[in-house]
């Protein structure tokens, strides 16, 4: 199950466990369910194949020594920001609270059936989407914040050192953008950063 012959239509879920019975159980279960399964027995096997293949989902088997699994779920979510689910024989509120701390979609106590697992396992993959899309739309919202920073920046430099009116100056990027056919965002954030150089020559 580490070699990918998945379809690329087919979400595709990487299993951090080294329980081989309960692993072909749920491959099944995800064959039949209409998902792909690459298994990983420890952390930098996992590690290695989430940097060769795109997974929609993780599932973290709870064996796993808790530093190792502390690691790995910081990985997955801050690195490569893929989504996952720990599944666990702890019953501590510790472990369930270090495992939101951490990220986990899902915390699910041990034995699992594999059936019951199938809808978890559809909630944490949407949910997964939905969090990426607004991690798109918050870092659009950034970029959109910091051009709008840079251009109000530059047009006060431009005032200063070219003793423009602020319309007059605003102008005066825009016509540094056209002419050389780049976004207004991108002359002001040069400007910004060679500190009004090319304007003093």
């Amino acid at each position: 199950m580490s070699v990918d012959t998945s379809s690329p239509c087919r979400p595709r879920i990487l299993l951090i466990a080294d329980d081989a019975t309960f692993t072909t159980a749920l491959d099944l279960g995800l064959q039949s369910e209409g998902y792909d399964l690459t298994c990983a027995k420890d952390t930098g096997h996992a590690l290695s194949l989430r940097g060769e293949y795109h997974f929609d989902l993780a599932i973290l088997d709870e064996p796993l020594p808790c530093n190792m699994q502390h690691e790995i779920a910081r990985t997955l979510r801050e690195q490569f920001q893929l989504p996952f689910i720990v599944l666990s024989s702890c019953a501590d509120s510790s472990c369930l609270q270090n495992a939101i701390i951490e990220g986990a979609l899902a915390y699910l106590m041990k034995p699992v059936d594999v059936c019951q697992l199938m809808p978890m396992i559809a909630t944490a993959i949407a949910r997964g989407t939905e969090l990426k899309a607004l991690r798109t739309t918050r870092d659009q919202l950034q970029t959109a914040l910091n051009q709008e920073r840079d251009i109000s920046i530059a047009t006060g430099m431009v005032m200063v050192l070219l003793d423009l009116d602020r319309a007059g100056a605003f102008e005066f990027l825009r016509r540094q953008a056209r002419s050389s056919r780049r976004k207004l965002g991108e002359v002001a954030h040069e400007l910004i950063g060679n500190r009004g150089a090319t304007l003093k020559t």
